[in-house]
């Protein structure tokens, strides 16, 4: 691996492709991709970005072609064998699960029923692991796509496929009976790769991105008498900043909050005395 300089493989197409490059660019990183851009140089930090199949990215990493890249928490654990590739972390979007599902008219009601039949799947390495560690004997069917017919014309008793809304199996006349991994985009890495300097800003620069997606800066203006009751709403990291102001009696409070506590906040920072409250993004946050 080059001390220099990193090699991050990101998804070329796909619902991770628009998610990743606003990540990468939150994260401080400046560049520009083009449709039929496979590889660029970041113009403010040593990094080489290759663009390719979300598919193909774990393998990449194995193969040491890359050093780190974004790919799907499922892809990585189908890849995975003695290799150890890890999430270095874990990115907050691209959610779906790996579900297993049967014919709505089939009488299996549970994981268990699954012992002795058939299942197709586009994951057999992480359908079969999954099955050994619960002690489910079955066959293993592997597909490229189409998992959802393979009941249809009577290939397997069961599939085992991505799941984000359920829609396609609903479509399909399949109903979901387990699941066998939630699944998230991550950002991947062989166990090695970890204390690169390289990496470890890059891993920094991420979860400094993902705090700051689920917090909310907040500042309001009130007298100081409000001051207690509303650092117990906002308590903030550790305590809300507090400021006089050039109106005599006057304090400006500033302090981050969960983004989802917002709803329920804003009217008790009014009641307690809160005013020109201003709620805004935050960037990036490291606690």
């Amino acid at each position: 691996m080059n001390k220099q300089s990193l090699t991050l493989a990101i998804p070329n197409k796909g619902r991770l492709r628009e998610p990743s490059l606003r990540l990468l660019k939150s994260a401080g990183m400046s560049f520009e991709v083009t449709d039929r851009v496979l590889s660029l140089r970041v113009r403010n930090v040593e990094v080489d970005l290759v663009l390719v199949r979300t598919e193909d990215i774990p393998g990449m990493l194995i193969e040491g072609v890359a050093d780190v890249g974004i790919t799907g928490l499922d892809l990585m654990e189908e890849a995975n064998g003695a290799s150890g590739l890890e999430p270095l972390v874990k990115l907050d979007f691209g959610f779906c699960r790996l579900a297993a599902a049967v014919p709505n008219s089939s009488a299996i009601s549970s994981m268990a029923d699954l012992k002795g039949l058939r299942i197709a799947t586009s994951h057999p390495r992480a359908t079969t692991r999954f099955l050994a560690e619960e002690s489910i004997p079955a066959q293993v069917v592997a597909l490229k796509g189409s998992v959802e017919a393979a009941t249809k014309i009577a290939l397997a008793d069961a599939v085992v496929d991505l799941v984000s809304s359920g829609s396609t199996l609903k479509l399909n006349g399949l109903r979901e009976i387990g699941v066998i991994l939630e699944s998230q985009a991550v950002l991947a890495g062989l166990p090695e790769v970890r204390e690169h300097p390289m990496v470890r800003q890059l891993v920094t620069a991420v979860r400094a991105v993902n705090a700051g997606r689920r917090k909310r800066y907040v500042l309001l203006n009130t007298t100081p008498d409000n001051t207690g009751e509303i650092s117990r709403i906002i308590p903030g990291l550790s305590a809300p900043t507090v400021i006089p102001l050039a109106e005599e009696n006057m304090v400006a409070m500033h302090s981050v909050v969960n983004a989802t506590d917002l709803w329920e906040l804003l009217p008790r920072l009014e009641e307690a005395g809160g005013q020109g409250i201003l709620v805004l993004d935050v960037g990036q946050l490291i606690p």
